[in-house]
């Protein structure tokens, strides 16, 4: 009964599976065809393509839980809150094939290029399973296979000794979090007897009053998470394996990593936790545990630090991995709201931040292609030298920002919507601050594109794919941020979590 269950579930992990045939073909096709590495990225586009498709005809079948049986409730869940992260997780995975394309400074490595596009579809299986996870163990095994392919990745340049020094700083940090997240899981399962998430909510869910044991497991899980979408003070390792790893590996980690971790948390808060809806449409969460404590001071932690360390930054790469945090403070604190409004923003807020981060960091790769440094002073007079990539630079800093008329405005938007809904004037006023704040260091990326005499005189001319591939990402953000009705619509069709 247990083996028909299961294998008439496969149909629901279809991408899952084809991820996982993908992963094989690569090695394969890298061992049989040493010689033909080049076509390795096209290779890897088709089979995005191929996932793209089975993930798209999940949208036509009913929510469910994979292995369900009897009494036994499902490792992963089918529905449309993880077929949006899904389909978010191709789309980044799709662009940064594309950037290590053009990336000179992938090209020293090429003679193992097979083993990184293997690490990469390592790490969106496992990213497909976190969206998914309504179990403790599938928890941490997913989080564990995007771990260690990330960690090689993030050292994956062997001449190179910040990149080194990105591999070990990251696994120390990731052995750490993850060590904390295994001891929370442990204290959960002997508290509850279970790891499934649905039957660890009707066990929560009445018990009278909180423990403090039960408080401490959850502490520790938060731990896990806070360290996969880099929220203070769990922050410590992304400046510097953002600046060490190549900038295609610190793009994708920067959006489709903390895509993960952000549908993981959510997740594992709505349906642990969740107990109805108030009057005004917002959660009742189990009072076992006060989440809303929790995530209103980590996120402004987040975002403050975030803003505040990014000030001092000469690395570009470095700035911008400040600037992560600091949106990842900007998300959580549309959770905190502990809503189905918060949880849209957060959607929308992705969408648009993804798009535009992934551009910011490929034009750092275009940049560092011709000038070789990622240091903001090298930067002084490119805005005339590349005119189009410094257009396109501007554009995507001010969405950044968060300013009209681009979609980081739409983005940051719905965060405060969110807020001033709930009403909580004093943490959208803390966001609007911040907010102030992160103006300083983007445009001060502007300033030396166009307000500072270049060092040398000298012009540059990109390719037309390279300059395709820009527009392709610049137009959907100044486009998103004028005509977003049709990204609001997806975002509220992918509200659906299983059970709620």
């Amino acid at each position: 009964m247990a083996l028909n269950t299961i294998f008439n579930s496969f149909y629901l992990i279809e991408p899952e599976i084809a991820v996982a045939l993908l992963l094989l073909i690569v090695v394969l096709y890298d061992l049989a065809f040493p010689k033909h590495k080049h076509t390795l990225p096209y290779l890897m586009l088709a089979g995005l393509a191929v996932t793209a498709f089975f993930t798209f005809r999940q949208y036509y079948i009913s929510s469910g839980l994979v292995f369900e049986s009897g009494n036994v409730q499902g490792l992963i869940a089918v529905d449309s809150f993880a077929i949006f992260f899904k389909l978010l997780v191709l789309g980044a995975s799709a662009l940064v094939v594309l950037f290590t394309i053009s990336s000179e400074e992938m090209k020293g490595s090429n003679d193992r290029i097979g083993e990184y596009y293997t690490l990469i579809t390592g790490m969106i299986l496992g990213m497909f399973f976190m969206v998914s996870a309504v179990d403790m163990i599938m928890l941490y095994l997913a989080i564990e296979l995007v771990s260690l392919s990330s960690y090689v990745l993030a050292g994956f340049i062997k001449t190179s000794k910040r990149s080194g020094e990105a591999g070990l700083k990251y696994i120390i940090y990731g052995a750490v979090s993850s060590g904390f997240m295994l001891f929370g899981i442990s204290l959960l399962f002997g508290f509850t007897g279970t790891t499934n998430f649905y039957q660890i909510n009707h066990i929560i869910n009445h018990l009278p009053e909180g423990n403090f044991l039960l408080s401490l497991a959850f502490v520790l899980i938060f731990v896990g998470f806070g360290y996969k979408i880099s929220a203070v003070p769990f922050h410590f390792w992304t400046p510097d394996v953002y600046e060490g790893a190549p900038t295609t590996i610190t793009a994708f980690l920067s959006v489709a990593s903390k895509a993960a971790g952000f549908a993981l948390l959510i997740r594992f808060i709505k349906i642990i936790f969740f107990a109805g809806f108030t009057s005004e449409g917002y959660w009742t969460l189990s009072p076992v545990f006060n989440w809303t404590y929790l995530l209103l001071i980590v996120s402004i932690l987040t975002m403050t630090v975030g803003n505040f360390a990014a000030l001092w930054q000469n690395n570009v790469k470095r700035m911008l991995a400040y600037s992560s945090i600091a949106h990842a403070g900007y998300m959580l604190a549309a959770l905190t709201m502990l809503s189905e409004h918060g949880i849209l923003a957060i959607i929308v807020y992705f969408v648009v931040y993804g798009l535009t981060n992934l551009g910011a960091f490929y034009g750092v790769i275009l940049i560092h292609n011709k000038i070789k440094s990622e240091e903001v002073d090298d930067y002084d007079g490119l805005g005339y030298q590349m005119p189009f990539l410094g257009v396109a630079m501007t554009v995507l800093l001010i969405s950044l920002t968060g300013l009209p008329p681009t979609a980081g405005f739409i983005g940051k938007l719905y965060i405060f919507i969110a807020l001033l809904d709930a009403p909580h004037y004093p943490l959208a006023v803390i966001l609007a601050l911040n907010s102030v704040v992160s103006l300083y260091y983007y445009v001060r990326v502007i300033k030396h594109l166009y307000l500072n005499k270049p060092k040398q005189e000298r012009e540059f001319s990109f390719s037309s794919g390279q300059t395709l591939l820009m527009l392709l990402i610049v137009i959907p953000v100044i486009v998103l941020g004028l005509y977003f009705g049709l990204l609001l619509e997806l975002a509220k069709s992918s509200l659906t979590i299983f059970g709620f």
